[in-house]
């Protein structure tokens, strides 16, 4: 995992010397959750875009529950009119590490009961549109569906329980949601 964000680093650094128009923004929906987020966009051609996102949440929600994680996102946009304006396709990639307890979230059903610690990487498609505000600010919505590997130990409680094994899931289908605030710098 160390790899894939010094990776993110080069190529944010690289996309940034060379891009041709920039912005920067947050999604909205993390931000509820409390999730702190950031992410930069590139145009890389008229009708092609690059999109870096990070995510994390430090937080624990109180009650034993937690949702402690950092989380990946780079993706690959194709505009049907113009970069930043309109619908788009996208192609994402993510990976991160999750330490999640005394949580419902309806895809592993025991969150509710136990600790999960562990690593997630996988990738899907997504549909897009920004809506162009003014001549820097813009607001973006969009819907991911894909694939994400789950490798996690499981442990009995949410903070002290004993270790209970390891194992791995698959998980097929929401990957990405935003609703972003997006600040065009170029």
């Amino acid at each position: 995992m160390k790899r894939i964000a010094v990776w993110m680093i080069f190529l944010f650094v690289c996309l940034w010397g060379s891009a041709q128009k920039i912005a920067v923004k947050t999604n909205l929906l993390y931000d509820v959750t409390t999730t702190l987020n950031l992410g930069a966009e590139f145009r890389v051609a008229p009708k092609w875009t690059i999109d870096l996102s990070g995510n994390y949440n430090p937080f624990n929600l109180g009650n034993d529950r937690k949702m402690r994680h950092w989380l990946v996102q780079p993706e690959v946009r194709y505009w049907f009119c113009e970069a930043f304006n309109g619908h788009f396709l996208a192609l994402h990639a993510l990976g991160g590490q999750f330490n999640v307890a005394n949580m419902d979230l309806k895809i592993f059903p025991s969150f509710k009961d136990y600790r999960y610690q562990g690593g997630m990487y996988g990738a899907g498609i997504g549909y897009g549109y920004q809506f162009v505000l003014s001549k820097h600010w813009n607001l973006g919505l969009e819907i991911g569906a894909g694939w994400i590997r789950a490798n996690y130990d499981q442990y009995d409680c949410p903070h002290c329980g004993e270790w209970r094994g390891s194992d791995k899931k698959d998980y097929f289908g929401l990957t990405k949601a935003a609703i972003s605030l997006i600040y065009i710098i170029k």
